[in-house]
């Protein structure tokens, strides 16, 4: 029977690949026999990057790492029984007694200006597998110079601990743009002596020696043009969310007003360990997500499961997590 030449040049094409893929395959077995591996799945050795386009702005998000941390409990839902928390994990096919939290920094590019929003962990978190940011960003074609704004949505650790490099500064053609109250609350030496201690320290650390290229920024005010900010505190007492548009495309970068796709959003009353007013912060879900379903916004939520990027949608009494696909490559 003959045999069209596009069917042949298919099969030996895969074949091809098959070939170029076996001694890898082969390799990793060996290695993994070896040393009584039998996964490789906690190894990763590339930058994990998810870049997209939102109007004729492109996105780069990079996943700067991941936390593992058990009884989640003990972190959200702090005013529920423990039960009710493993129940809800358990009914959306997670695990009830370990947690992953990852961080989500992202790039903006708009044509004239590289907007960098949160910095991740930084040097800091590169012994323990996280501070990849730089290497995410290198990995996209950008360096740290390339970037000439950087907006903070807070001033937590896991925000602006890639502010520095080797006490210099890390993106050093950049202009920043931090909340007013934000860093009047972290900068305050009131903080010495108190549980927040260490992030008023590490504020001097990274971000005072910066607050002469620094604008300080209040609700409703520009973060750079298309990009403008929205008071939403109760996480920390200056968060803000970054409302960004494009050729009429939306997107907020809501920062960590929800920290946990099924535990803050689907519950967004109940108290989260790390919100610092916690019913404020339950009061600025509701009004954010309020905001993002009823107007069917896009999304960048810091702790979102990578890329980090999606939908919200009303159901059970809160909302819905709706990842992204690709609606933004079309």
């Amino acid at each position: 029977m003959a045999i069209s030449s596009g069917i042949k040049r298919r099969t030996l094409f895969a074949a091809g690949l098959g070939l170029l893929a076996a001694p890898v395959i082969l390799r990793e077995r060996a290695e993994a026999a070896a040393t009584g591996e039998s996964t490789k799945m906690d190894s990763t050795p590339l930058p994990e990057i998810n870049q997209f386009k939102l109007g004729s702005y492109k996105f780069i998000v990079v996943r700067d790492g991941i936390n593992i941390s058990e009884n989640p409990h003990e972190t959200y839902g702090t005013d529920q029984d423990p039960e009710a928390v493993e129940a809800l994990l358990t009914a959306n096919f997670l695990p009830a007694d370990k947690l992953v939290n990852g961080y989500a920094p992202a790039l903006i590019d708009t044509g004239s200006d590289v907007i960098l929003v949160d910095t991740g962990f930084g040097a800091a978190g590169r012994p323990r597998g996280a501070g990849k940011l730089l290497e995410g960003m290198k990995a996209a074609g950008y360096s740290a110079d390339d970037v000439t704004v950087v907006g903070l949505t807070h001033l937590h650790g896991d925000h602006i601990g890639g502010l520095m490099e080797n006490g210099a500064p890390a993106f050093r053609n950049a202009r920043y743009v931090v909340g007013q109250a934000e860093y009047d609350f972290w900068s305050n030496k009131a903080r010495e002596g108190t549980p927040v201690e260490g992030g008023h320290k590490a504020v001097l650390a990274n971000v005072a020696p910066l607050a002469e290229k620094t604008t300080f920024i209040k609700d409703g005010d520009s973060v750079a043009p298309g990009m403008t900010a929205m008071l939403a505190a109760g996480h920390s007492p200056g968060h803000m969310v970054f409302h960004v548009e494009s050729e009429g495309k939306r997107l907020v970068l809501t920062g960590d007003t929800a920290n946990h796709y099924i535990l803050s959003l689907l519950r967004p009353d109940w108290e989260v360990r790390f919100d610092m007013d916690k019913a404020q912060a339950a009061a600025t879900r509701r009004k954010v997500f309020d905001m993002i379903a009823s107007d069917k916004i896009a999304f960048l939520g810091y702790h979102m499961p990578f890329p980090a990027v999606g939908f919200a949608e009303k159901q059970d009494g809160g909302y819905r997590f709706v990842p992204k696909t690709y609606q933004f490559d079309i």
